[in-house]
């Protein structure tokens, strides 16, 4: 009963004769074409879309004005009627046009729209329309609402798949070909420099949250972004890193609260796209061993856990030591290989070392300050000499050929 009130109130009030509801039906080509004419005089960026898209904006138009009659036939029949007005654009239109553009359209159709009241309503249905036209006009700007929210809600959707599948082909290598560059393109990714993937337990709140606080806290920075779960571990790729390690550790650290508790893995820092599966799963296998370092810092590189790595069966973490690290001291010659050994098998006694090797203790403190120059594990460190000692383990299986 309330909703019949308020119709019958407002049919009262537009008191409409039906000949001038016609005039304004017969007018409908003319005021849209006088539209578009006034959109590309007074709006720059009307003037510079493509004529496909200019055709649209005139469909829309010519439908804004029929929805307007029958608005005034049938003035209880609103989200129905305004919400068609857009029914005639292709779906992408929200993409091309934004919210504030497609307001400024409707302002300039319904400009036109008022300067010719006067002409098809007369003097006795002057006001009325006016007032229909004001009202229907607030509609309007609801439904573009709509549309452009709708519009973002599917965006957001169909973007949180992709990220999803992006996230998932590189923890799995199944990538084909080089689709990520293009992927990360229509997830709004702006960069084409280094990246790191950071990885740990995902948190025990929602995803949705999660997943949103990493852009969240990124886009601050100015950084690309993208974030998945896989399994119960929280895969994040960053991109623009700048300052090497160094700078990846920065934002490890500033990323750590997205992170649920437990051991957050940074990767190597890879220098563009094509090495991103190969840095993530390099980082998700660290994350694997971590449990074999209890007194890991958080967050902590992945190189750094190649000795585990390596333990755990990880081939290209062996690889990786007897290249970066067996490799270049046999290759360095000077006994570094050697002096490696005899101070590891001494317990990292300078005299005793000395001893074994017939050389005086200052030539095995060189010796070891260059094997640290050379692969960058100093053997007077406890986990240098970890790294050492199973780097030159490897390395003597390799060369048996085993």
């Amino acid at each position: 009963m309330p909703r019949q009130q308020v119709t019958n109130a407002r049919v009262t009030r537009a008191g409409l004769e039906d000949e001038t509801v016609r005039r304004i039906e017969q007018a409908i080509g003319r005021l849209s074409t006088q539209s578009v004419a006034r959109m590309d005089e007074k709006l720059p960026w009307f003037r510079e879309l493509p004529p496909d898209q200019r055709s649209w904006v005139m469909l829309v138009a010519q439908a804004g004005l029929q929805s307007f009659v029958e608005w005034l036939r049938t003035p209880d029949d609103v989200l129905r009627l305004t919400g068609e007005v857009f029914a005639t654009a292709p779906p992408d239109m929200a993409s091309n046009v934004t919210l504030a553009q497609t307001v400024e359209l409707v302002r300039e159709a319904i400009a036109v729209a008022e300067e010719h009241v006067p002409d098809l309503a007369g003097r006795t249905d002057d006001a009325a329309v006016r007032d229909e036209l004001l009202r229907f006009s607030r509609e309007i700007a609801f439904a573009a609402a709509r549309v452009y929210a709708t519009a973002a809600e599917n965006r957001g959707s169909w973007d949180r798949r992709l990220e999803a599948l992006v996230i998932d082909n590189l923890v799995s290598g199944s990538l084909v070909g080089d689709p990520l560059p293009s992927q990360l393109a229509a997830l709004g990714w702006t960069g084409s420099g280094p990246i790191v993937s950071i990885v740990g337990p995902a948190p025990s709140g929602p995803a949705d949250s999660a997943l949103a606080a990493v852009h969240t806290r990124a886009a601050r920075r100015g950084l690309d972004a993208m974030a998945g779960l896989h399994a119960d571990r929280l895969v994040v790729v960053i991109g623009s890193v700048s300052d090497g390690t160094p700078g990846a550790q920065r934002i490890a650290s500033k990323l750590l609260p997205v992170f649920g508790t437990g051991p957050v893995v940074i990767s190597p820092v890879a220098p563009d796209l094509s090495a991103a599966g190969r840095v993530t799963r390099a980082a998700l296998s660290a994350l694997r061993a971590v449990a074999a370092w209890p007194g890991a810092p958080r967050p902590v590189e992945a190189d750094a856990l190649l000795p585990e790595r390596a333990l755990a069966g990880e081939v290209d973490a062996r690889e990786q030591l007897v290249t970066d690290v067996y490799r270049p001291l046999v290759e360095a010659g000077g006994g570094l290989a050697d002096t490696v050994a005899a101070f590891l098998d001494a317990g990292g006694a300078l005299e005793a070392t000395a001893r074994v090797l017939f050389v005086h203790a200052n030539t095995v403190r060189y010796r070891l300050r260059r094997v640290a120059e050379i692969c960058g594990e100093s053997p007077t460190d406890a986990r240098g000499a970890l790294t050492l000692r199973v780097a030159l383990v490897l390395g003597r299986l390799a060369d048996a050929g085993m």
